[in-house]
């Protein structure tokens, strides 16, 4: 299967083709067949980044993640730890089944980022719940300065020129997401049938960037509740929320996965639109019940605090920037790098 499959894919050069590479489907120019390397060091901070802006209402984890160059990767990975459960459960060919699928994870990337974003959530969930709540405006800021810089991100990856039917496509997502932000929050007992619940609407934010679980859990009036649980190691709630998670996660990544091969060029306009609509969760002055105030105060601070997210975010990409150069792993690949699954007829 070659990039070309995918109607509204650019064209991308042959050493992008997914057929006959790494188990994750992508190559490195100028190293035909080889998996693009990153350190497992690496990969642990990539995974406690995205842990860390998963416990503040506003920033997405897959935003991170689109930043740090492991979205495709993780994505790809989730999919056939998906298509490997339902081998093994439905089959036919139960064990080479799930061979094959476990096989073409990568485990390099995902086993270090799950150790991270752990580790992150641990360690930072009551430090984070505190900082949001003592200083709302400062840190809302911060985080503004931080989604605004990172909008470019899909924005690159959806490849060509901008048309109009393109600006259409991401002002319908902006209003979506503007809209669904605007919700006023709200304060619910933890049922645990809420509680499974929450958790699989929230996986989504983990998955598409500009949505934020931390800010749906909010608005669904789980938000301390949950934050509480993981600083308190509450393992009843945890699992009920682990369980939800991944009933979510069988249930949102395949189709992801779908969208993001057969109509990539879209879903990144879209999730453009997405991070720009959910910008106004983020808007430093605003009501408890999210009503948007003019900036007033100190509002200088806050300018250097969304300057200081900014740049964050830029020496990110910098970063990244240099690593994609280094290994030849660049746009071309990028655009190629979501597998549809459809070489395995099973799946």
């Amino acid at each position: 299967m070659t990039p070309s499959s995918s109607p509204d894919r650019p064209s991308t050069p042959p050493t992008a083709t997914t057929a006959g590479t790494t188990p994750g489907g992508t190559t490195a120019a100028g190293a035909p067949g080889g998996e693009v390397r990153r350190s497992i060091p690496g990969n642990v901070v990539r995974g406690a980044l995205i842990g860390v802006v998963e416990t503040v209402p506003g920033v997405s984890g897959g935003t991170v993640a689109l930043v740090v160059g492991i979205y495709d990767e993780l994505i790809n990975s989730a999919g056939h730890v998906v298509s490997a459960g339902k081998r093994a459960l439905l089959g036919p060919d139960r064990a080479a089944g799930v061979k094959h699928h476990l096989g073409r994870v990568h485990w390099r990337i995902v086993v270090p980022v799950v150790i991270g974003m752990v580790a992150a959530l641990l360690t930072v969930a009551g430090p984070m719940s505190h900082l949001v709540e003592e200083y709302p405006v400062t840190m809302r800021a911060l985080f503004f300065g931080m989604v605004l810089a990172s909008v470019g991100v899909p924005l690159r990856l959806a490849g060509g020129a901008l048309r109009a039917r393109d600006a259409v496509v991401v002002a319908l997502a902006a209003v979506l997401a503007f809209v669904l932000v605007s919700i006023p929050p709200t304060t619910v007992s933890p049922a645990p049938v809420l509680v499974v619940l929450a958790a699989m609407v929230a996986v989504s934010a983990l998955l598409l960037p500009g949505l934020s679980g931390s800010f749906l859990l909010l608005t669904i009036g789980l938000y301390q509740p949950t934050l509480r649980a993981v600083d308190e190691l509450d393992l009843g709630y945890l699992s009920l929320f682990f369980l939800g998670a991944a009933l979510g996660m069988v249930v949102i990544v395949k189709g992801l996965q779908w969208l993001l091969d057969h109509h990539h060029r879209v879903t990144m306009l879209a999730l453009t639109g997405l991070m720009l609509g959910a910008l106004r969760t983020l808007w430093p002055w605003q009501l408890e019940d999210r009503t948007l105030l003019a900036p007033e105060g100190d509002w200088w601070t806050q300018l250097l605090a969304a300057g200081a997210g900014c740049v964050v975010v830029l020496v990110l990409l910098a970063v990244d920037a240099r690593t994609r150069a280094r290994t030849g792993h660049g746009s071309p690949e990028e655009l190629a790098g979501v597998e549809s699954g459809r070489d395995d007829p099973q799946d």
